[in-house]
């Protein structure tokens, strides 16, 4: 198995090429130069394995056992959910009127990310220590991933992670997940921003090889193929927990509905859906509705502003994700893919050429959901089930709603619907005890956990970015300080 870059100006790599890189040197995202196909018989096998053995599955066809012998692969997984609260690590709520609610956020940080990254985590750590490395991670988060990036990596000597979070854009527990975590190799920076903004000088370290190349930079963001790799087993599990049966041929369908916001879970789901897996499926989002104006209209075009939402962590406006989406969908055409990217970076607007747009709202449906249908898809889940909803899962759940109440989704003159009949799935990102002010919102009394409560009372430490700053100097500053001290 062999990666390449979506924009075709890098060379080949393999996943550890791939794993080290974030970024390809020409810009581009490394995807695999050939999706597996599975046969039905595969899929039907696959239906009786846990998510830790689907999650081993999905690795091994992507990562060669020349490269990590399959019993090792299987010890880093193992060892990776080792800290999820869940004995099936991921699980499924079935609630009323078949509202699927599939529970990806029982790892540290209460969030689905800590799936990915605690296994990206052991991956790096694995290749680390044969090659007797050290690298420099970056990360920008809008709310999850940093926590999730940063329990991936505390502590490890061979590591030194830096973190831009958005001052004022994430909830108190997510920014306190990152700000109390005091370890030599954990670098928070809170920058005055939003977190396009942020992206920024991240984009621009990377861009400068000479930097990049001595400091051994890298990205853990959904850049990082690791993550969508192990983010396509939510896709598995969902469709085999909610398919009514497998003996039919053919398999039936079941549509996973997607809350969205740098596009690395719908990415994964796209793959799945190339891999074979019957799935329809949905990508939802808040106000900040970029990949909902693509599908619907083939408008991958900036709005004046990024929206602070309930759904905080896809407050985001440039879903770097969709250049892996187009380049699939485009049958891998690296050209089309590297002069539509670099169109939108100068325009920071783009018009899909019509088939490309055909073929990208033939593969996905979306909806958007602003604050008010977050709250009330929040109130009704609890008045019907006595379960919470994180705001994130709410803007899944409000898509649910208005189809099994009969009515069209209307968005800007398109309708469609689906049949009830077709089990659904709505993945959740992140746990509903994040979120207290959306819950307070909603009428609901939250309810924390120890771990988080805890946090309330511990140290901080993070180093403040105020605009007018030249954040990529101080960003280099502190890593070449780093280094120093090492």
């Amino acid at each position: 198995m062999e990666y390449v870059s979506t924009r075709g100006g890098a060379g080949v790599v393999d996943f550890e090429g791939a794993l080290f890189s974030g970024y390809a040197p020409d810009g581009g995202l490394f995807m695999p130069q050939r999706i597996p196909s599975l046969d039905g018989d595969t899929l039907r096998t696959w239906s009786r394995l846990s998510y830790r053995e689907l999650v081993k599955e999905l690795c091994s066809l992507f990562i060669t056992a020349e490269l990590v012998p399959r019993s090792t692969l299987n010890d880093l997984i193992d060892r990776a959910f080792s800290r999820f609260r869940h004995k099936d690590v991921v699980h499924l709520s079935r609630l009323k009127d078949g509202l699927n609610v599939l529970e990806l956020w029982h790892g540290v940080t209460y969030a689905f990310k800590d799936l990915s990254l605690s296994c990206t985590g052991q991956f790096l750590q694995y290749f680390l220590e044969k090659k007797q490395k050290h690298v420099t991670i970056l990360v920008g988060t809008s709310g999850d991933t940093g926590s999730s990036a940063i329990e991936s990596v505390r502590g490890q000597k061979n590591m030194d992670i830096f973190v831009l979070l958005p001052k004022g854009f994430c909830t108190q527990i997510q920014e306190l997940q990152m700000t109390t975590v005091i370890e030599d190799n954990v670098h928070v920076f809170a920058a005055h921003g939003n977190s396009d903004e942020i992206d920024e000088p991240i984009k621009k370290l990377f861009a400068d090889v000479d930097f990049a190349g001595k400091y051994n930079l890298m990205s853990l963001n959904s850049v990082n193929w690791s993550r969508i790799m192990v983010q396509i087993a939510h896709h598995f599990y969902a469709y085999f927990q909610c398919a009514p049966s497998l003996d039919t041929t053919p398999l039936p369908e079941v549509e996973i509905v997607v809350p969205t916001g740098g596009g690395g879970n719908i990415t994964a789901g796209c793959i799945a859906q190339k891999m074979g897996l019957p799935i329809r499926l949905v990508a939802v989002v808040n106000s900040n509705d970029i990949i909902h104006r693509t599908v619907q209209h083939g408008d991958f075009s900036l709005s004046e502003s990024v929206k602070a939402t309930l759904a905080s962590a896809m407050d985001i406006q440039e879903p770097y994700n969709m250049e892996r989406i187009l380049w699939l969908l485009s049958g891998s055409d690296s050209h089309l893919t590297k002069t539509l990217m670099e169109r939108f970076s100068m325009l920071k607007s783009l018009k899909l050429p019509e088939d490309l747009h055909r073929k990208l709202s033939e593969t996905l449906r979306s909806c958007s959901a602003s604050d008010e249908d977050i709250v009330r898809a929040m109130q009704r889940c609890w008045k019907e089930n006595c379960y919470p909803l994180c705001p994130h899962s709410a803007v899944a759940a409000h898509y649910h709603y208005l189809q099994t109440d009969g009515a069209c989704l209307r968005q800007k003159s398109s309708c469609f619907s689906f049949l009830f009949s077709t089990p659904r799935c709505c993945l959740a990102p992140a746990s509903a005890a994040k979120f207290q002010d959306a819950l307070l919102r909603a009428g609901l009394v939250p309810q924390l956990p120890p771990e988080i409560t805890a946090l309330m009372a511990m140290e901080t430490r993070s180093t403040p970015l105020e605009q007018g700053q030249d954040w990529t100097q101080t960003l280099r500053e502190w890593i070449e300080a780093t280094a120093q001290r090492r």
